[in-house]
């Protein structure tokens, strides 16, 4: 004998309203990660730029790339807890981004340990291409979409350009593929707040 009662309208909008709210929280994201490796490119490359042009040596400064993976993860690790759940386009951008992160590893190791210069640049670039277009592409955010061209566009530029020069393409490719976009994001998300208050 089935006990249970079928919806009614109301109840089953109620259901409809419900999921289809988690699902736009699950989607909303707040641009903080965004912002802050675009801060993190702007400032590594720029600091390279004036290390070579200045002809000084401040040390590595792209291993702040690596002190900042440790914030990323816990604040990601936080933000599925809350959640409760992940979507398929989570799961998804999280499989993307993760496989980025250990392309740039893998690259700037092999490039650190073979001392190769050359269009180093051109290979970083064309990598931070891929996890932005693609998260564009997925979320139907065009800033970022536009983000991940500017970055091909400049890829294809650095094997024209100096050295020197290529150090400012990657800072105005942090710029346009996750700074600006994560202002915007963080925008959309602040006005959100207030909406729901």
């Amino acid at each position: 004998m089935n006990n249970e009662q079928p919806f009614n309208e109301v109840e089953s909008l109620r259901l409809i309203n419900e999921m289809i709210g988690k699902a736009k929280k699950s989607y909303v994201t707040k641009g903080i990660a965004s912002i802050m490796w675009g801060a993190i490119i702007i400032f590594c490359s720029l600091m390279s730029w004036a290390e070579l042009y200045y002809g000084f040596n401040v040390g590595d400064v792209c291993l702040l790339t690596v002190v900042a993976v440790i914030p990323q993860i816990y604040f990601g690790i936080r933000e599925s807890k809350k959640r409760g759940f992940t979507s398929y386009e989570g799961d998804t951008l999280n499989a993307v981004w993760t496989a980025f992160g250990i392309s740039i590893f893998i690259a700037s190791f092999y490039f650190g340990s073979h001392k190769v210069s050359g269009d180093a640049a051109a290979i970083f670039m064309m990598l931070y291409a891929i996890p932005t277009f693609i998260t564009g592409q997925v979320t139907k955010f065009k800033p970022m979409v536009y983000g991940g061209i500017y970055c091909w566009v400049a890829s294809i530029a650095s094997m024209f350009t100096h050295f020197y020069v290529d150090f400012f393409l990657m800072a105005t490719c942090g710029l346009f593929a996750w700074f600006i976009p994560g202002i915007i994001l963080w925008n959309r998300y602040q006005k959100s707040r207030r909406s729901n208050v």
